[in-house]
């Protein structure tokens, strides 16, 4: 047997060393480097100098209001976006998956975000969002309601940003939900139809069971998306709301590390560990979907392969 020479050895690797040497330096670094600040205490970033090493930090950090606030409007936003969502993308998805008249206007107008600057797409929705010359409060009024002083009153700044955040994550949405319907194999529809079943009973009872494990990952990926929630609050608010009621954990770490005077790096590097122990978990339970969406194509698959041998 022939030894190949060394070279040939690691001569994969090479090809990987830039990528290698970038997630180590970009992405491993500074999850350390803050995993380590956030038990130092007194830490001062431009000397290295701290007072101690500890836990003072997080208890700072669950005592800080602002943070308790911040997770309470984090996980508000979360359970009040994803939801929405999920099944705004759902119908929009079943429609886009059908031939309808104008698809591709459609497509091209619920797609858009995705090409589109955040900060753009931040600035045409505060316009929208004024209460006197906004579209909303005109469209409000066309239907007999109050309008709302979405921007200037802390009541009506959160529904604001809610609203914003559905239209923003809509489009990944519904491309994820689309390659899930196009998965679904068309001898379901075939055979309801064939019942004489209607298209309400169709989508309930054979569209979302079957795309369940698509809408199950489409949460799971949503909800870690909206727990890092921040770049919404700038074009419409140019920071936390009106009244600073709209602390999220994310606006909090980069309060605490960039706009307090001195900032306070160990408490912005606990808050960081927090939110990426959330994420974490989140992810695991992704990992988790995956599998299960996994299994159930693969029973799906072996259904529909039982259906067509007994029609032989």
């Amino acid at each position: 047997m022939i030894k190949k020479p060394f070279f040939e050895k690691i001569k994969p690797l090479l090809y990987l060393l830039p990528f290698i040497i970038s997630v180590a330096v970009f992405t491993l670094y500074p999850i350390v480097n803050v995993i380590r600040m956030s038990f130092l205490e007194g830490y001062k970033y431009l000397t290295g100098a701290y007072t101690g090493v500890g836990l003072e930090n997080y208890e700072k950090v669950f005592a800080d209001p602002y943070f308790r606030q911040a997770l309470g409007n984090t996980f508000k936003y979360v359970l009040c976006v994803v939801p929405i969502s999920t099944a705004i993308a759902v119908v929009l998805a079943n429609l886009l998956n059908q031939k309808i008249k104008f698809q591709a206007f459609f497509q091209t107008a619920y797609f858009l975000p995705m090409v589109t600057s955040s900060l753009a797409v931040g600035l045409a929705w505060r316009f929208m969002f004024n209460d006197k010359i906004g579209i909303l409060n005109y469209i409000l009024g066309l239907v007999g309601l109050e309008p709302v002083n979405w921007l200037g009153q802390s009541s009506g700044n959160f529904m604001a940003v809610v609203v914003f955040g559905i239209w923003s994550i809509l489009p990944n949405t519904i491309i994820l939900l689309l390659s899930g319907l196009q998965n679904i194999d068309p001898l379901y529809y075939t055979a309801a139809k064939v019942d004489g079943a209607k298209t309400l009973r169709i989508f309930f009872r054979i569209t979302v069971p079957l795309l369940a494990p698509t809408i199950m990952l489409v949460i799971i990926i949503n909800s870690i998306n909206t727990f890092k929630m921040y770049h919404e609050l700038f074009p419409l608010f140019s920071g936390p709301g009106v009244a600073y009621n709209l602390f999220t954990v994310v606006y909090y770490i980069y309060y605490e590390f960039r706009v307090l005077t001195p900032p306070k790096y160990g408490l912005a590097s606990a808050a960081a560990v927090m939110l990426l122990i959330t994420v974490f978990v989140f992810t695991m339970l992704q990992r988790a979907v995956q599998a299960w969406a996994r299994k159930e194509r693969g029973e799906d698959g072996k259904q529909v392969k039982r259906h067509r041998d007994a029609n032989k």
